[in-house]
């Protein structure tokens, strides 16, 4: 597919048709725009894009736009929607207007997510040995004993070179000032990151001069890095690594599939995969082989029913034993979702704090801890402008917009929140910023967030890039894709 031919000679026959691609009548409504300022001036970074799409007919721009659809389609790039019914697939939308992140800035935030990760990855270290920060009270214990992600299983365990969270997919957003805040930590299985490979190849595609002359920093080196930071854990001449999923009904098995493919390893499920002599063995056509590294994309507690959830299917009894024996590498490490818990994310700044002796260089977004009485009795009084969400739910479930929600939800998040003030935090309705977002012949701003992917082996690494989800229904601030959210590519300048 070749876009690239359509566009010669457009720049003539714009002209002449008087019917060129403009951003002329877009508007910012008020909101930070990611690529003009209030006053219609275009940002940094962006000049080069907005000048070459400028040359094009508004014909050959739908056309690219089409023509990036049907790419997604052809290669089966698809999601599962769990509330639809098993097996329910969608492709996930693309908007061919990148998002653009000029040098300087992305600087602030790779130092901003390598200093929260190095941070997030001594807590959940001494929560499982030494207790410090508990011992100290900067967390409450009780929190982390009533949280559902707090394994204790894993107490006393020491993972591979000390590493918890090897991959990490941390959102981000930008507020009315344009500063980037921290909206959640994502430790367990974080998803995304092929949506962030593919979206950079449709812009391979749809503008590639544009691309080369802007000095767009690659992405597509992330399976080759994964794989690395997956053999450096293993600490073992030529390890055996393996994907294991829970199979094909799961939401991101392409994802799962794909990773698989490009770092040139076996994809594997529970069936593959046997504990045999103190090992886990993988069968294969000539047998049992040895696997020494597992990147895991199923949840801590269905990872073996003989230490956690003893009715999982998709496990592999006896695993957890193997890996305590260091007869095997696991990433990320079970107990890891413990920082995944949206309650202990308010506590980081003083995690950061803690360890570092530093102040977060990203800040978190203000939040309401409602096991807090005066945090929960401001809640309870100002819900319809807050945003409530359950500590462990993800994908944008189990959480209330308030200035969207009806009377009778405001009423029964109330009575969820009375019930089990722990499991609940709250946050103010910010106003997303906003990226230019094609809609049918034009552009609109959408509200978009952004979710770099962080890879934690031999160093800490901040892919430059990442996925930018944006909300295509207007109006809206829901960016998951199972709730009709797309994606961006994003452009890290040099």
């Amino acid at each position: 597919m070749q876009f690239q031919s359509q566009s010669q000679g457009n720049q003539t026959q714009s002209q002449a048709q008087g019917n060129s691609f403009s951003f002329t009548d877009y508007q910012t409504d008020n909101f930070f725009d990611e690529m003009f300022t209030a006053d219609g001036q275009v940002r940094s970074g962006y000049e080069q894009f907005k000048q070459r799409v400028e040359q094009l007919s508004r014909e050959d721009v739908i056309s690219r736009q089409h023509a990036a659809e049907r790419a997604l389609m052809s290669m089966g790039i698809t999601f599962n929607v769990y509330s639809e019914g098993e097996g329910t697939e969608r492709i996930m939308p693309i908007d061919i207007i990148p998002r653009v992140i000029p040098s300087e800035e992305w600087n602030r935030v790779e130092r901003g997510l390598i200093q929260r990760i190095q941070a997030i990855n001594m807590f959940i270290h001494d929560v499982y040995n030494d207790q410090h920060i508990l011992n100290d009270n900067v967390v409450p214990r009780d929190l982390i004993e009533s949280s559902k992600c707090f394994l204790p299983a894993c107490m006393g365990l020491k993972p591979p070179k000390d590493i918890w969270c090897h991959i990490t997919g941390t959102d981000l957003i930008r507020g009315e000032d344009g500063a980037f805040m921290v909206l959640e930590d994502n430790l367990r299985c974080p998803s995304g990151v092929s949506y962030m490979l593919e979206n950079r190849e449709l812009s391979k595609q749809t503008f590639p001069e544009v691309l080369a002359r802007t000095g767009v920093r690659p992405v597509s080196d992330y399976p080759t890095r994964l794989l690395q930071l997956l053999q450096h854990i293993a600490d073992r001449p030529d390890p055996t690594v393996v994907v294991l999923t829970p199979g094909i009904y799961n939401s991101a098995y392409f994802e799962h599939s794909y990773l698989a493919q490009q770092m040139g390893v076996e994809l594997v499920d529970s069936r593959d995969l046997v504990v045999s002599g103190g090992y886990v063995k993988m069968r294969t056509t000539k047998g049992f082989q040895t696997v020494d590294v597992i990147y895991r994309r199923i949840d801590d507690t269905f990872l073996d029913p003989h230490v956690f959830n003893p009715e999982s299917l998709i496990g592999i009894p006896g695993i957890f034993e193997v890996y305590k024996k260091g007869r095997v590498a696991l990433a990320n490490a079970p107990g890891t979702g413990v920082a995944d818990d949206k309650v202990i994310y308010a506590y980081v700044p003083r995690i950061i704090k803690y360890y570092l002796g530093e102040e977060a260089i990203i800040p978190n977004v203000k939040t309401y801890i409602c096991r807090e009485e005066e945090d929960c009795k401001y809640v309870m009084e100002n819900i319809e402008q807050l945003v409530v969400k359950e500590a462990n739910e993800a994908g944008g479930y189990g959480m209330l917009i308030g200035p969207k929600a009806t009377k009778a939800d405001h009423k029964l998040f109330r009575k969820k929140i009375k019930e089990n003030p722990r499991n609940y935090i709250a946050q103010p309705t910010i106003s997303l910023s906003r990226v230019p977002t094609i809609v049918g012949d034009h552009t609109e701003g959408r509200h978009v967030d952004f979710r770099p992917y962080i890879l934690y082996g031999d160093g800490i690494n901040v892919i430059p890039g990442g996925l930018t989800r944006v909300a295509l229904r207007k109006g809206s601030l829901v960016v998951n894709s199972s709730q009709g959210g797309g994606g961006k590519d994003t452009w890290v300048l040099y």
